[in-house]
Parts: structure tokens; sequence; C-alpha cells
């Protein structure tokens, strides 16, 4: 069987979604699929739109000798119309696979409504959704016309090399890590703004993440930490490699990426290293980190619960140790990618297989 990807730019493109979507080609691989990337070069949502009449792109998708055409959300603005142009021109099926829509982030009213309105059109032109999420999933339900076939397939966190033992101390400040691109999406100025009320001394934040996904956001952290001065002492490491990151993981407190996601891999990450937590209540966070149990949920922009989190816990050092256990234990109970990954490839191929049985002979 064969299978077409739709997504911008390289497939090596650090993020969760990404990385979501290595995973399930190297999974389509090993069960005998051969993948075919089909890739157009990133810029911003207005030139994704002009993707649409594009002639070349429109004939790309029309003759591809696939069976099936996953298409990362994400793509979406570059596909809206093409959709709408190749129905019943191809013969294969078209599976969007959404690690979150772009309508369910933080942007102002217009926008917002301007790109639910071209998410509602695309998601009600494809034939099937893969959703990384129960919440995501019922993101785009809420888009849809009518019932569509879909397949709800969580992330994993087991991708990372094995943990090294965690080299963590029950004295001192607070070791907090931010783990993500350095977005707005992501949250870290919520996080400096409540780390900067919580008592002197009390913490210091390592972050690590691309600082050139938004230079602007960037200069705005940088400018916030130098008005912090030394509390709480902040270090930015950048991107970093696999190993240093799990070594990240067991070397620090607590993971705090206070953001909107769609799932939320770095959470797993941490949990597996016996890492808590530390997320927004927006997006689908709650249905990896329990509040109170094995990790916090703070509204969006609430750096007084940030503040007041923090405080506690660098003063209860003995509630940490209870935490990381709980974070640990809830990692167990994770799909790994192998079984996720599986799940859709065996997905995709009954589909294909149906789809292939109900055509005319």
């Amino acid at each position: 069987m064969r299978a077409g990807l739709i997504i911008y730019g390289s497939l090596d493109t650090l993020s969760g979604g990404y990385l979501y979507d290595r995973m399930l080609v190297r999974a389509l691989l090993n069960d005998g699929w051969q993948v075919e990337i089909f890739s157009l070069p990133w810029r911003d949502y207005a030139q994704h739109l002009g993707d649409n009449l594009s002639r070349t792109w429109r004939e790309r998708l029309r003759t591809a000798a696939v069976d099936v055409m996953i298409q990362d959300e994400l793509n979406h603005p570059s596909l809206v119309w093409v959709n709408r142009s190749l129905a019943g021109r191809v013969p294969y099926r078209t599976v969007s696979l959404v690690h979150h829509l772009r309508s369910s982030e933080d942007h102002p009213a217009l926008p917002r409504a301007f790109y639910r309105m071209v998410e509602r059109s695309y998601l009600n032109r494809v034939d099937a959704v893969i959703a990384n999420s129960q919440t995501t999933l019922a993101s785009v339900n809420a888009l849809l016309a009518r019932p569509l076939p879909s397949l709800v397939a969580y992330p994993a966190g087991d991708h990372l090399p094995e943990p090294p033992p965690a080299a963590r101390t029950e004295s001192g400040p607070l070791r907090v890590l931010f783990v993500g691109n350095l977005i707005p999406r992501k949250g870290l100025h919520t996080l400096l703004d409540g780390l900067a009320q919580a008592p002197p001394a009390a913490c210091q934040l390592t972050v690590i993440g691309r600082q050139d996904a938004d230079p602007g956001y960037a200069k705005e952290i940088d400018a916030r930490i130098r008005r912090l001065g030394a509390n709480p002492p902040v270090r930015l490491l950048g991107r970093v490699d696999d190993a240093a990151l799990a070594a990240a993981y067991a070397s620090h407190d607590l993971l705090a990426v206070p953001s909107y996601e769609g799932y939320g891999i770095v959470y797993l990450e941490a949990m597996r290293c016996g890492l808590p937590v530390l997320a927004s209540t927006a997006g689908a966070a709650r249905e990896i980190v329990t509040h109170g149990r094995d990790g916090f949920l703070v509204a969006p922009g609430d750096a007084a619960a940030i503040t007041a989190i923090v405080t506690r816990l660098a003063a209860e050092r003995a509630t940490v140790a209870h935490l990381r256990a709980a974070a640990r234990a809830r990692y167990e109970r994770q799909p790994t990618w192998a079984q996720s990954m599986g799940a859709i490839s065996h997905w995709l191929a009954e589909k294909t297989v149906q789809t292939e049985q109900a055509k005319p002979t």
C-alpha cells in the first residue's frame, strides 16, 4: 500500500507535531507501506492560501500515486480549495492528521474567526480524521457538518534515550525546566512573570528550545529576563540533542510549560523521567496531568497561580518527591509510539481495503 504525507518544510523540524509525523512514517514503513513526502515551503498564512492557486501543486496532488493521502492539518491553508477542486477526481482517500487547530489558539477575535472559517471549510472536504487527543477530536467535530470516520492515537514519550539516574537534591532552589520553542503560544512570558514574584532564591529556570522560531518574541523574552535580574536566575540553552534533553529532565524538579497544546508530548517526556508537570488548562494537558497528583494545571496567563505553586514546592520538597513518583506512574500507563502508530497503520490499511472493495468492477 502507498501513502502520501503532506507537510511544510522538513520532516526533521523540531516540534511535537513533526515528531508525531516522523513516528508515523516510521511505523508505516515498518508495516510495508511505501511513503512519499509532499512538502511545501514555510511561508506566512496568506502565502499558504496562495498555494491553492498553484496549478503545479494541484496537478502534483491530482496525479499522486498513493492509496491514502495523509494531510498534516497544519497545512490546511494550502489545501482548503485544492481539496475542493480535486473532490471526485483522485482515487485516494484524504485523511487529515490533526495535532491542534489554529483556530483553537489564542488569537484576536477577527483573525480567529477567519482561521475557524478556513479550517471548517478544509475539514469538511476530507474523508477521515486522525487526532492526537480526545480534546483535539472534539474541536474538530465542532466544525464538521457531518461525522467523519476518526481515530484518536495518543503520542508517546519513549523516543528519548533511557534517562540517566536522577541528579536531584532535596535542598537549594527549585529547579524549573521549560522545554519548547520560543513562540507566544508556549507561554514562557507567563512563566517568567510567575517566577519573578516567587521569594528570592526560591527557584532557578532552564529554558530549552529554538530561539529563532519567532525573533520578535525572543527579543521580548530576552528583555524580560534582563528586567528580572537574578530572580530567578535563567539559563537559555537553545536546542539540545536528545541525550542532553533526557539529562535535563532527570536533573530538574518541575517541568513548567503553561501553553496551549493539542496534547503535549513534552509532558510525557518529562514524566518518563519522574518529573512533575505544570501545564495549562487550555488544550489537552488535562488528559495527561491530574492537578495536585502528578502535576498542576493553571489557567492561561495566570502568573499568580504559577507563583503560588513554585513557592509551595520550593518550601515542601517532600511534596516534590511524591509528585515525582506519581508522574512516573502516569507515564507507565501511556501507550508506546509503536502501539499508537501501529494502530494508525492498521486503521489506514483497513480503510484503504474498504475503499478498494467499494469501487465498481
